[in-house]
């Protein structure tokens, strides 16, 4: 296992660059190569995470295992997530094992596997701070999401049911938006449930959760470019997944990172 993490004139020339060969049959490529190359970012703790070096997190370690069952090798790119979906669709890499919410937009787009992980919206805050004790009262106040995230427009649309609306602020990534709530520039962060979870355990004494979370339930799956072409890699990745479900590794690696494990469909789910 290894990761590349790509400069800005890589991850800008992946953003633009046109569309590789076609493949008669994306898992049969990888087989052939004996290895498959997945691309996420890795600054979306606990999913993705890169501490001193090393590619870590729910993601890793479930696609590790991923790569097992499939019998190849996986190198893993590290990119901002703006170029990562574009990435995809170029034809830069064969999947994207960053947490990506299943939504009806992105199932138009792109082949995706079963869910991974919870992506329903919830609310950080400052840890002590009693203005906001439920979702609706960041009302009038200064929110971040991140750009390009599902979670960054179901915030909006949140937002605009509140009157006033929140002033919703957008972030390269989550960490830079953390910052700043640590900071106090904004008063509340919005992403998925289990990361804005994971950054109030690991930092108690700077961010609690809101709760109840906001909006419909959303999950994460990974995916491949859309097509016939990737039909038997997605269907090769969901009989590993559904193998973890029944011995154990899902639940465990999810225990590992969040102290627990979501109740995760088996099936894809319906999506609006």
């Amino acid at each position: 296992m290894k990761f590349k993490i790509l400069g800005l004139v890589a991850a800008a020339a992946i953003s633009f660059g046109v569309s590789g060969a076609a493949h008669a049959d994306l898992l049969s490529d990888i087989k052939a190569k004996g290895k498959i190359t997945a691309a996420t970012e890795m600054h979306y703790a606990p999913f993705d995470i890169l501490k001193d070096g090393e590619y870590q997190g729910i993601c890793h370690d479930l696609f590790t295992e991923v790569a097992k069952e499939l019998g190849v090798e996986v190198e893993f790119l590290d990119l901002p997530w703006q170029s990562i979906l574009p990435g995809l669709e170029a034809g830069k890499f064969d999947v994207v094992n960053a947490p990506v919410t299943i939504t009806a937009e992105r199932m138009k787009r792109y082949s995706f596997t079963l869910p991974i992980g919870n992506a329903t919206v919830a609310l950080a805050k400052k840890a002590g701070d009693t203005s906001i004790t439920k979702p609706s009262d960041i009302a009038g106040k200064a929110v971040g999401s991140q750009k390009g995230s599902a979670q960054l427009e179901q915030l909006k649309a949140f937002s605009e049911t509140l009157s006033p609306p929140a002033d919703v602020r957008e972030y390269v990534n989550i960490d830079e938006a953390l910052a700043d709530l640590a900071a106090g520039r904004i008063q509340g962060v919005a992403n998925s449930m289990p990361l804005m979870g994971y950054a109030a355990v690991q930092r108690p004494g700077l961010f609690e959760m809101v709760m109840p979370p906001f909006g419909d339930p959303k999950y994460f799956g990974w995916v491949a470019p859309a097509g016939e072409d990737s039909a038997t890699l997605i269907a090769a990745i969901n009989d590993a997944i559904l193998k973890m479900h029944k011995d154990g590794r899902l639940k465990a690696i999810n225990e590992k990172w969040l102290g627990t494990a979501p109740e995760l469909p088996t099936t894809m789910p319906t999506v609006k």
